[in-house]
């Protein structure tokens, strides 16, 4: 089937608005103002109407099914009402506003998992304004993969970009910990995952990987450390023998530059900020945080809440826009698979 038949096939696309106080409303309505000249596909916000209207005053088409969103598109942005969230002033986050982005996120992910809608784009929200209703997930990846029903060791956070796309195989953590929590276990699930994540999700036939070392120059053939010795090299040796085509462990400080980039589609790194820094250097405005190794799509904007700016009509939709663009077609790469 032609991917322009399959795009007006698919359900619209179901976006939790975060929370009520931050950018996402803002960034949302944005990103609808734009969706001809972005050519974006139908998609539904779901949160408390106020939060929009308190930042913008475009049309709100009101609808109380997914199957309305794709006829109000044109003509409104069209939400689903969730119950008052409280007083809403953008900048100033408060707990009934927490409530609102967890039944947001809540309700969309439903949406998605019943087919309702045909993939789930998640509004940033404020994990301290979560942790004060009882939220015990460490972010909403590991919420939506619960009421996804994986487990969250099964999924992986990916953060794309235009020409360039990373995986950290440690995440929240702090970096003197980093060692202790590798494994070659770890990494090959994370590799597997990635894996098949790129196959599914980015309909990539054979998908290239590379891995970073832990330490300067990879290590140095142990000079500088035995990581790469210990744990990173006989993961690859697992990796390869499955016939999974990965490249390294490369020197962090060389596997980023134009002509690297080009020889692998994803690059995995072995905690936080090796993944994040050149992602965000090169893509700041672009990047997607999207979930790998779950029955749904899922992305996100790569950046929070921005409860500075608030209200004040400086938010860039760019992140936004682009979560919404490659969540249509991760579900047109899974729908044209079937």
């Amino acid at each position: 089937m032609p991917s322009s038949n399959i795009a007006e096939a698919l359900p619209p696309l179901a976006l939790a608005l975060g929370d009520p106080a931050g950018v996402g409303p803002e960034i949302a309505a944005k990103a609808w103002e734009q969706r001809v000249a972005e050519g974006l596909r139908p998609f539904f916000v779901v949160g408390d109407i106020r939060s929009i209207e308190a930042v913008w005053r475009g049309p709100i088409a009101r609808i109380s099914d997914p199957f309305e969103a794709s006829s109000a598109f044109n003509t409104g942005l069209p939400l689903i009402q969730l119950e008052d969230a409280g007083e809403i002033i953008p900048g100033e986050p408060n707990i009934a506003g927490a409530r609102c982005s967890l039944d947001s996120l809540e309700l969309a992910v439903g949406l998605a998992r019943s087919g309702a809608a045909s993939g789930l784009i998640t509004g940033p929200v404020s994990k301290a304004q979560l942790y004060g209703i009882g939220f015990v997930h460490p972010g909403q990846t590991e919420f939506v993969a619960e009421r996804c029903g994986v487990a969250r060791e099964n999924v992986v956070m990916m953060l794309a970009g235009p020409s360039l796309r990373t995986v950290p195989i440690t995440t929240h953590i702090p970096l003197k910990e980093v060692p202790d929590h590798l494994s070659a276990d770890l990494i090959v699930s994370r590799a597997r995952t990635t894996e098949r994540g790129l196959a599914r999700d980015f309909g990539i036939a054979r998908p290239r990987l590379a891995i970073a070392g832990l330490n300067p120059h990879a290590g140095e053939g142990g000079a500088l450390g035995r990581e790469e010795i210990d744990i990173v090299i006989p993961a690859l040796q697992r990796l390869r023998d499955e016939g999974i085509e990965i490249e390294g462990p490369l020197a962090a400080d060389t596997m980023f530059h134009p002509r690297a980039r080009a020889r692998y589609d994803a690059a995995l790194c072995l905690y936080h900020d090796q993944a994040l820094i050149p992602l965000k250097t090169l893509h700041f405005d672009e990047g997607v945080n999207v979930t790998l190794g779950l029955p749904i799509v899922r992305t996100s904007p790569d950046h929070g809440t921005a409860f500075g700016i608030a209200g004040q009509d400086m938010a860039d939709p760019g992140a936004m826009i682009a979560a919404i663009r490659l969540a249509s077609q991760c579900a047109e790469n899974r729908a044209r698979a079937q």
